[in-house]
């Protein structure tokens, strides 16, 4: 097994050391951002799990060919999964391919667990609950007994923290599938708890359809990103109401957090360019600041170092020639 401890200061190089997942991360809240990743890989399995000091949104696709769970380790905030509301009662699924935004708050602890389909499936089909599992995975934030999901959250935790510091566990095919099916396992037997409810159902709020509609509609045009009361007109909502919807899902204001999503555009920008090939203006501009000095004072205030600051990428090649 392949395994990896990082710890990083900026949520872009986060979310790219994630391996297989395809998503962008966004940093919600100012300040230098603190993370640590911890991941784990097997022939048949990815586990890791990451710790994000700043309010940050995802939105991406699951690895295909997979089926993907998270558990929350710790959730000291508002918290949406695919629009669903969720907390520390609950654990979160996708299915391989399937887009995704998820909210996360201040301070979020998750272990994410993501099984090959075919290796997950076999498994489900030897359970005694297949068909009962089957529905319940049909819901992206799925509740479960509080003590049991304590148990369970400790065991997994025990496993995965054995795994990456005992070497040992992946001399073998036979070792390395023992510890595969033993996480498997533990998910399997959370959901077939005879207290959980499998006939649970929890449609995508008001709240979180305002706000995700309004994050998809700042990406789609960055340039000539619609006003507050312009994305009101097209919802045909009220301000309250969006305003509202905004402090119940991200903890802030609308104009705040749709800032925020496009500084943190600018910053993916000019991470993956050079500055012959795109100069600070220019990306601030694909994203819709025409005022340099006020696009650096609320960059920075994000971020906490300026655009010019931020390394470019011919800057990491010249580190290298050196």
């Amino acid at each position: 097994m392949n395994h990896s401890i990082n710890r990083f200061h900026d949520v872009h190089v986060h979310a790219t050391a994630v391996q297989e997942w395809n998503q962008t991360y966004s940093q919600i809240t100012g300040g230098t951002l603190e993370s640590s990743l911890m991941q784990l890989t097997s022939a048949r399995c990815h586990f890791f799990r990451e710790q994000i000091n700043q309010r940050v949104v995802q939105h991406g696709e699951a690895p295909r060919g997979k089926v993907c769970f998270a558990v929350p380790i710790a959730v000291p905030g508002s918290i949406r999964m695919q629009g669903r509301e969720a907390d520390d009662k609950s654990i979160f699924f996708l299915r391989g391919g399937e887009e995704f935004m998820f909210h996360m708050p201040m301070g979020m602890d998750l272990l994410a667990i993501t099984f090959d389909q075919d290796f997950f499936e076999r498994a489900l089909g030897e359970t005694f609950w297949a068909d009962e599992i089957g529905s319940l995975l049909k819901q992206p934030v799925i509740k479960v007994p509080p003590q049991r999901l304590i148990d369970s959250r400790r065991r997994l935790l025990a496993m995965f923290s054995e795994a990456l510091i005992n070497e040992d566990l992946g001399v073998t095919p036979e070792r390395e599938h023992e510890f595969e099916r033993a996480m498997l396992d533990e998910m399997l037997q959370l959901m077939t708890d005879p207290a959980c409810d499998r006939a649970q159902r929890h449609g995508s709020s008001t709240h979180s359809f305002i706000v995700e509609k309004c994050h998809r509609l700042t990406m789609a045009d960055a340039i000539q990103v619609p006003s507050v009361v312009e994305l009101c007109e097209r919802l045909q909502v009220s301000r309250r109401t969006v305003q509202n919807s905004f402090r119940t899902v991200a903890e802030t204001t609308p104009v705040n957090y749709l800032r925020s999503v496009r500084l943190n555009g600018v910053r993916r920008e000019l991470m993956s360019t050079g500055m012959s090939a795109l100069s600070i203006g220019d990306a601030a501009f694909k994203w819709g600041f025409f005022h340099l000095s006020h696009f650096a004072a609320e960059y920075q205030n994000l971020f906490g170092e300026l655009p010019s600051q931020t390394k470019r990428a011919d800057a990491g090649r010249r580190h290298l020639n050196d």
